[in-house]
């Protein structure tokens, strides 16, 4: 069982000619609303890479809640772990895309992903995987991690974003930890991600956008790379990644592998818009990959 702690939200998205530079205003084009947020972004792309997931977060009481949860509901996630917080507000992503590019910029108003609590897991053992992100409050997710990983739970945290004080036990709680390049080198100080997956001394993913992704895991190294497209939209595209490698994993795919299909589940989101209605099903990531 693949078990998501995270963040929920409703993104409202328009695209526009390009992105807009500080004090700039620009006229968009269409306006769309699809369900987000790091959290359920995971757990969607998990399920429908062929994982068998729940999640636990947070919604709002106000009538972002049902459209948030919806595609989640569908796509057949374990809701009984998401609560609703009747005095706050359901988090929103502001997210405006680039036509030309396909890139994004992301605001984000985290409303009640800021009132969701470690304790409301429940007891995860060896047969478990607990999926952690960025997006609650760190000291939660961090108990979290301490909690399953003392149960023997395997912990897989994508550390994005990565915050400002981490704790000196990090690498004795995270299982596999996940992050893309700007992430890896906060994390270690060193620009080039080959050197950042050297200093860290667990088991690592970076992934390299259009580079595809390079990996530790034990004394292995892999290097993948990825298909070239003409993206239509990158937003989600790395949940998208993370979900469908965390899926590949708990089948017990070979760490390799389990990155072609990550990496393939990407990309196929880079090619539709919104986040979670671009994630691909288990027979489509494989049909991609031949």
């Amino acid at each position: 069982m693949i078990t998501v702690f995270g963040s929920i939200n409703l993104d409202l998205v328009v695209r526009a000619p390009h992105l807009p530079a500080p004090g700039e205003t620009v006229l968009g084009g269409a306006f769309a609303a699809h369900p987000g947020g790091k959290g359920a972004n995971q757990a969607l792309a998990a399920q429908r890479a062929g994982g068998s997931v729940r999640l636990f977060g947070a919604v709002g009481g106000d009538s972002f809640a049902g459209p948030a949860l919806s595609l989640l509901r569908e796509g057949g996630v374990d809701l009984a772990g998401v609560r609703s917080v009747p005095e706050t507000a359901t988090g929103i992503a502001l997210i405006a895309v680039d036509t030309q590019t396909a890139e994004n910029q992301i605001l984000v108003a985290p409303g009640a992903n800021g009132a969701v609590f470690a304790d409301w897991l429940p007891p995860l053992g060896e047969q478990d995987i607990l999926l952690l992100q960025g997006e609650l409050p760190f000291a939660e997710t961090l108990r979290a991690a301490r909690t399953a990983k003392s149960h023997g739970a395997r912990v897989v945290w994508n550390l994005a974003p990565v915050p400002p004080d981490l704790p000196t036990d990090l690498v004795d709680l995270v299982d596999l930890l996940v992050v893309n390049e700007g992430e890896a080198a906060a994390l270690t100080g060193t620009a080039q991600p080959e050197e950042a997956l050297r200093d860290w001394p667990g088991d690592i993913v970076i992934t390299l956008g259009g580079d595809g992704a390079i990996a530790r895991f034990g004394v292995h190294l892999y290097s993948v790379p990825a298909v070239h497209i003409t993206p239509v939209d990158t937003t989600g595209a790395g949940d998208a990644s993370v979900g469908a490698l965390v899926a590949a994993l708990s089948h017990g795919l070979h760490p390799a592998e389990a990155l072609r299909f990550a990496l393939a589940a990407g990309t196929l989101a880079c090619l539709a818009e919104g986040a979670q209605p671009s994630f691909a099903t288990r027979p489509q990531i494989e049909a991609f990959l031949g």
